[in-house]
């Protein structure tokens, strides 16, 4: 019979700290884990809202590594799980460097159980109330989302909302285009969400990050005894993405040996795995995503054409941050309101040279960067307002005028600063009239001539 209690996965590897840690939360469906493959898998099959992570995990019981690495594949598989972590390894520079790559909170050792256990249930709260929120979203229909959950207001990132729809309910192969930061996985989920799959698996592989020893196991499984190390069977990601969708990001990264062998499993939909003689039928539909030039690496040798091919049926690509002119200061907000809740609920806006700021910048790093410097800034801030020192952006230069045509150049600039106005009153429009200095009529000719959505 299937437990009521909420659950939680420890992390830990010290027996007497997890039977301590076990017995403190006896109001909890209780998951121990002792090391990272352990944990990933406890992940995937029961799914926890929270998890308490040590860092010092074997075999590096007295670095960080592999706890940054659990961590990063939590993220990674289960974005929305609520991580707390704990180290005695430099705890402050430790614990802002797991924030930094996505966990809730932080505690040192030794173990405060009462602390803990207070840091624990906040942060099932809060999974509970995004939960609701995700819900009540999702059936509102109200807000600057499309594709299910992607936050935007720019017409170009509209227009990829809706390619995605569009081909979603097919099983043709899409390739997602962009440099890093710009949100591909988020599209290769709604994708997934938006397909007659969306009740299957959700599998992500990121090509990149594993070594090239180590990546066909992880996408085609091995038999037990297949190589040195392997104890017992494992399912690789495209086995456990039967009936679901499989997302290779940094496909580009995949080496040549490996992708003849990619390639045989588009062409025969079966796989075997390492050291096996079975021939394993698989149903997926695949996303990919790259930041690099495929095409010069198809004419360098680098990468196979008839793969390319096989991979890119459908071509989606991703505009920049800095092209998604008003998406910046949109998202700041939604980042500023989450990280506040979760980590400095004094915080409650920007600063108007914060705003300014994040309208100038360019963001290099897309997305991502924006969210990790707005998560860094809530942290960091003294007063209720993130200041643009908070942020630590430099001056932010003014974009080059690339036309001569003054109406053109007009018209470019007019938009940019209608929809950064738009962005930072939330689409009021007396108050967007008020900022730029005009009227409401003519305000709504602007928007009309442009066509500009509120």
């Amino acid at each position: 019979m299937a437990s009521d209690k909420p659950k939680l996965l420890i992390v830990e590897d010290d027996e007497g700290l997890q039977a301590q840690l076990k017995w403190a939360y006896e109001d909890f469906d209780v998951i121990i884990a002792g090391d990272r493959a352990s944990a990933i898998a406890a992940l995937r099959a029961e799914a926890p809202p929270v998890v308490t992570l040590d860092l010092g995990l074997p075999p590096d019981p007295d670095g960080t590594t592999e706890g940054f690495a659990v961590l990063d594949e939590i993220m990674e598989l289960k974005p929305d799980t609520k991580v707390i972590v704990a180290s005695g390894h430099g705890a402050r520079e430790s614990a802002l460097n797991a924030i930094e790559h996505g966990a809730y909170d932080f505690y040192q050792k030794p173990v405060d159980i009462e602390q803990l256990g207070l840091i624990v249930r906040r942060a099932l709260n809060l999974h509970r109330i995004e939960e609701e929120n995700r819900l009540l979203a999702s059936k509102s229909g109200e807000g600057n989302t499309v594709l299910g959950g992607l936050i935007t207001s720019a017409p170009e990132m509209v227009k990829v909302a809706r390619t995605i729809e569009r081909v979603a309910n097919t099983n043709v192969s899409v390739m997602l285009l962009g440099a890093s930061g710009t949100g591909k996985e988020l599209l290769a989920k709604g994708v997934h969400e938006a397909s007659g799959r969306k009740n299957g698996n959700f599998i992500a592989i990121n090509c990149a990050a594993i070594p090239e020893n180590l990546l066909e196991s992880e996408l085609f499984g091995h038999e037990k005894g297949a190589f040195t190390g392997a104890v017992k069977t494992t399912e690789g990601k495209i086995e456990l993405a039967d009936g679901g969708t499989l997302f290779l990001d940094e496909v580009g990264d995949i080496p040549l040996p490996l992708q003849v062998k990619l390639l045989r499993f588009l062409q025969e939909r079966t796989i075997e795995r390492i050291g096996g003689r079975k021939s394993i039928p698989v149903d997926t539909r695949i996303v990919c995503a790259t930041h690099q030039d495929l095409e010069s690496m198809i004419a360098d040798g680098r990468f196979r054409e008839d793969l390319f091919y096989r991979l890119a049926e459908v071509v989606v690509r991703i505009p920049s941050l800095a092209e998604r002119h008003g998406d910046a200061t949109l998202l700041a907000k939604v980042f500023l309101k989450r990280f506040a809740e979760e980590m400095n609920p004094a915080v409650t806006g920007f600063a108007p040279d914060a705003l300014a700021a994040i309208d100038g910048w360019n963001w290099p790093g897309n997305v991502r960067e924006l969210e990790n410097r707005v998560k860094r800034a809530v942290i960091m801030a003294d007063g209720k307002l993130v200041s643009a020192e908070d942020l630590d952006l430099g001056d932010a230069e003014d974009d080059a005028v690339d036309v001569l045509n003054l109406k053109s150049a007009r018209e470019k600039s007019d938009r940019k600063v209608i929809r950064h106005a738009l962005a930072r009153t939330e689409g009021n429009i007396s108050s967007t009239a008020k900022m730029l200095g005009i009227s409401r009529p003519t305000l709504y000719d602007l928007l009309k001539q442009y066509d500009l959505q509120t």
